[in-house]
């Protein structure tokens, strides 16, 4: 049966293998699967930490051997090179791979290092490459009218020293980008404070990690995802429409937020470990009548006199069908400020955890639980030490059997514990 299938199916295949040594292998079985390797297949890997082999070698003799095999190769769409062990290339060597297969090239994974450096937006620039990858790398004089990118729609650098500037004309020399990975970049410094300014009206989603800055503007008519993770900032301004769908910090620390009029439509809040005043972010999403997901999780406020009242949370966010929260209970962070009429209806899966076991733990669930009259899912959280005194074990043991009953008296409640 293998043999009576089209080149283009075993190219198919072949690209599916994406590794490639195995795709080698498996194309040497014969004349009609070599065939579909030089003329069909699309996508290629070269993956230092998938196969032993380069580890054996000299790097003159990886670069004889990948040369080697995209050279045998026709209209190649995706390429991966993953060379992050340290070893330096030949820039010639790879500038030539590039050039090989540019002019059919949609998808690049490029991660290694070459002496000299080779400038990637001067080979790759001004083709079809809708995805670009770069990893451990240095981007210097981007010029954008020359060094443009007209089909790109993911742009992602890890590790890569560039200028505030040189970023922000990247960005500006891909008219279709959608999607926008920033993760550990070094941002040279121009003056004494280092200041990005990004503008795109075409971008959906962008992901920001491991940066440190005094300011970051973003503007993004079309924003729909906002990811932030462990990132320092004084400032961070989102200029938009209302468009913004997923907000979320991971570990940020940041003093000046201002999400502009970008909240309206905003689904999904995800705040963890980060340190806030909750009324001025109170005031910032409560505009956002559409929320559905909400998690607070391991936060501290500015004030230590503020706290999130839950009867705000449910006459705020009616659509609220996923709330989630940890925090320690004897600083009365969450409560009922005001106990009112309002109920959480369409809430259907709720996280609460503890960063330390207290006999309120009960009663405060007790009362949340009936605010949700429809709730689905709880997922308990909580954090027990190694070495426990004999109070704490008493007060394990009776929230135990609290939990027991209660949990015959909501028995349409999938009920699940999360212990650390």
């Amino acid at each position: 049966m293998m043999k009576n299938l089209p080149s283009e199916v075993i190219g198919n295949i072949l690209s599916r293998v994406g590794v490639a040594r195995d795709v080698v292998l498996a194309s040497a079985t014969c004349r009609k699967w070599r065939d579909a390797f030089r003329n069909h297949l699309h996508s290629l890997t070269f993956n230092f930490n998938d196969s032993p082999v380069y580890r054996d070698l000299l790097t003159s003799q990886i670069e004889i051997l990948i040369t080697l095999t995209i050279f045998q190769t026709n209209g190649l769409q995706g390429l991966s090179i993953i060379m992050d062990d340290g070893d330096e290339f030949s820039a010639s060597t790879v500038a030539a791979w590039l050039v090989y297969t540019r002019d059919s090239l949609k998808s690049l994974y490029y991660n290694l290092r070459t002496n000299p450096s080779i400038n990637i937006l001067d080979i790759c620039g001004r083709r079809k490459l809708e995805k670009l990858v770069i990893v451990h790398h240095t981007i210097t004089g981007v010029e954008p009218n020359y060094q443009r990118f007209p089909c790109l729609t993911l742009l992602s650098l890890s590790y890569v020293c560039i200028s505030a500037l040189d970023l922000s004309l990247l960005l500006n020399a891909c008219p279709k980008i959608e999607s926008l990975s920033l993760i550990n970049l070094e941002i040279t410094l121009s003056d004494s404070q280092v200041t990005v300014e990004l503008n795109s009206p075409t971008l959906k989603s962008i992901y920001v990690e491991a940066i440190s800055l005094d300011k970051f503007i973003l503007e993004a008519d079309s924003l729909e995802d906002l990811h932030l993770k462990d990132c320092a900032m004084e400032q961070f301004d989102l200029i938009g429409n209302e468009g913004l769908k997923l907000f979320k910090f991971d570990d940020v620390s940041v003093i000046h937020l201002d999400l502009g009029e970008s909240v309206e439509n905003l689904e999904v809040v995800d705040v963890s470990n980060f340190t806030f005043s909750w009324f001025r972010f109170f005031q910032m999403i409560s505009g956002s009548t559409h929320l559905k997901v909400l998690r607070l999780w391991d936060v501290a406020f500015e004030d230590t006199e503020e706290v999130v009242d839950l009867e705000a949370i449910a006459r705020t966010f009616p659509y609220l069908s996923n709330l989630s929260f940890i925090c320690d209970l004897r600083e009365h962070l969450f409560q009922f400020v005001e106990e009112g009429p309002y109920k959480m209806n369409n809430l259907a899966v709720l996280e609460v955890g503890w960063t330390a076991i207290h006999d309120e733990f009960y009663p405060f669930l007790e009362n949340l639980l009936e605010k949700c009259p429809n709730l689905k899912k709880l997922i308990i959280h909580g954090t027990v030490s190694d070495a426990k005194t004999q109070k704490e074990c008493q007060t394990l043991a009776s929230f135990t059997s609290s939990m027991v009953q209660l949990m015959r008296q909501y028995n349409h409640v999938d009920v699940h514990f999360e212990y650390e």
